[in-house]
């Protein structure tokens, strides 16, 4: 389960545009003043719709007592992204010291990164320290448009060839089974990017036979290969019905309705709010990488927190005895970007 969290005031120092749609936000942290490995995270209190909410996002590399947040604007945001984009310097809000679930090993000889869009948010912190010790590494960093390559010019003092770009609108591709078939065995890679990006990578690194231990990945938790719709779930053995609206996840929606939730990782990873799909009118959108392929076709089960449907009706099973449900508002709930 989660760590316990330490709450601190934070207050807007910097505000930038580092690249299309994307916007760093820079934080003077009160009482802050460790360091943090990087691929940490740290969660931040968000205001959506006039509801206090949280979202969580990768620290980036700053100076000393301060966090560091790279955010893209999503077209469809549930609401964390845009309160981010308004913030202005002087703003005060609340964050999380960082925590880390995406860690390097320090124990591989060889290092592969690979970033997608704003995937390249831990990825970066990954390759300035990798580079800081001398360790041997590779970055292919891909996106639809140069413009919305963060870091980049960074990337590229401190790497030279050791970085690789591809940028979609230039007709570039990145061939993740040219990647890896050059590739020392004692590689370790590191992905993080949307989860078409990772599913094809997991697939490729599988087919040239490399231990699966030696590949390390994050993925969005609003990563779904269709865009959001509103559709309506009902739990089996309640008499209840919930509208899931696009902007916001099932696992929330849910919540608030009262129904008791287990979960954690809030990304689709750990399988803790993994919910039975007892019938389903429309597709299903796995957004999740806790669940395989075969699981998904043969054992319908999808992660309220990051998975839903294509609209339609959902009738699942959560598992709880109906008679245990006390159906109440929850309070304010912890949601993740």
């Amino acid at each position: 389960m989660r760590s316990q969290q330490i709450w601190r005031p934070a207050r807007v120092i910097a505000a930038e545009e580092i690249a299309e749609d994307i916007r760093q936000i820079t934080f003077a942290v009160d009482g802050f003043h460790g360091a943090f490995d990087p691929g940490s995270h740290t969660n931040i209190k968000v205001s959506i719709k006039g509801v206090p909410a949280i979202r969580t996002y990768t620290v980036v590399p700053s100076a000393a007592g301060t966090l560091a947040i790279a955010v893209k604007l999503h077209p469809n945001s549930r609401g964390g992204s845009a309160f981010i984009w308004q913030l202005q310097v002087g703003d005060r809000t609340e964050m999380t010291e960082p925590e880390n679930r995406f860690e390097l090993s320090w124990r591989a000889e060889h290092y592969l990164l690979i970033a997608g869009g704003i995937g390249i948010t831990p990825i970066y912190g990954m390759a300035k320290a990798l580079a800081a010790r001398g360790r041997p590494l590779k970055l292919l960093y891909a996106a639809r448009r140069r413009d919305a390559m963060a870091f980049a010019s960074d990337l590229q003092s401190l790497l030279g060839e050791r970085l690789a770009t591809f940028a979609q609108d230039e007709g570039q591709t990145l061939n993740l089974q040219e990647a890896f078939a050059d590739l020392p065995s004692d590689t370790e890679a590191y992905v993080c990017g949307p989860l078409a990006l990772l599913d094809a990578a997991k697939a490729a690194w599988i087919a040239s036979g490399r231990p699966i231990s030696r590949f390390r990945y994050e993925v969005f938790g609003d990563s779904g290969l269709f865009p959001e719709e509103s559709f309506t779930v009902s739990v089996q053995g309640l008499d209840l019905s919930v509208d899931v609206r696009p902007d916001q996840t099932m696992l929330e929606a849910l919540e608030e309705a009262g129904v008791p939730m287990i979960h954690d990782c809030r990304r689709g990873e750990c399988g803790l709010c993994a919910v039975k799909i007892v019938s389903a009118t429309a597709p299903l959108d796995h957004r999740d990488v806790f669940f395989s392929e075969e699981e998904r076709q043969h054992d319908p089960r999808i992660c309220a927190c990051v998975s839903r449907a294509r609209g339609g009706q959902l009738v699942i099973d959560t598992g709880y005895v109906s008679e245990s449900v006390s159906m109440r508002p929850m309070g304010d709930q912890l949601t993740h970007a």
